[in-house]
């Protein structure tokens, strides 16, 4: 059989070339760029402390979010003040540590801040919102108890508007426009507070009261109001609702 005879030089030249080329294409080709993780800003109740949202905390990390866990003094102002200087801030630190979307999960208090900040702000990063156990249509406690002395004392200016009246903060708020779901509990630790609130409470808010005209989802797990942020049910319901927008609605 004859050889073939070699290929010209030139055509060696461009072959060496061009294996050349692509061998420093794949060294030094950038790698695609990561996916920016979500923020998560941690809102609490009325008169706890952002340890009181550690376990949260502690779960939306190992999930991959970034977490703002936001201690803020609950008891100096009113509803109104509070929500535009906590919420605001809030959001300009997750602003500044590169937010993209930035969801919010709240207890108590902290959801009725959000829907006042919201009521009046826009905000183009926004997630989605997951609220245990707030008091969107009041609490039949304040309008027992408000006016007391120690209350006021214990509560401050914030707690003292989260009554069921058409005046009280939360009923002024209307529906919400944003993805929400709502954790309830219904169980009790506080049996005086029970026997003032109609039907099925966390022995702060009544089931009923913790719904919101416009909601995507709402939910009642087994925990009640002080440790409805720490529940293992609850807190799986939140990492749901974060990822898909609706909770899973199988209760363990």
């Amino acid at each position: 059989m004859t050889d073939l005879p070699p290929p010209p030089a030139s055509r060696l030249t461009t072959l060496l070339l061009s294996s050349l080329v692509l061998t420093a294409v794949c060294i030094w080709a950038p790698a695609a760029p990561a996916a920016t993780p979500d923020h998560a800003i941690l809102l609490h109740g009325l008169a706890r402390t952002n340890a009181s949202m550690g376990t949260l905390e502690n779960t939306l990390r190992d999930a991959g979010y970034v977490v703002h866990n936001v201690d803020y003094p609950s008891r100096t102002a009113t509803v109104d003040v509070l929500a535009d200087k906590i919420v605001g801030h809030a959001l300009a630190v997750a602003r500044k540590a590169g937010a993209v979307r930035i969801h919010f999960v709240t207890h108590s208090l902290g959801g009725i801040l959000v829907r006042s900040y919201l009521a009046k702000h826009r905000v183009p990063e926004l997630g989605r919102v997951v609220m245990l156990g707030p008091p969107n249509q009041g609490s039949e406690v304040v309008d027992r108890i408000g006016s007391w002395w120690l209350f006021r004392k214990i509560n401050g200016p914030a707690g003292g508007e989260l009554g069921t009246g058409a005046t009280a903060a939360p009923n002024q708020l209307g529906p919400v426009n944003f993805p929400v779901g709502v954790i309830a509990g219904s169980r009790s630790i506080n049996g005086i507070n029970s026997l003032m609130i109609p039907g099925s409470d966390d022995g702060k808010v009544s089931i009923e009261h913790t719904k919101v005209a416009g909601m995507a989802d709402h939910i009642v797990v087994p925990a009640n109001h002080p440790y409805l942020m720490k529940n293992p049910a609850a807190i799986r319901q939140v990492l749901q609702f974060l990822a898909n927008g609706a909770f899973a609605h199988e209760v363990k």
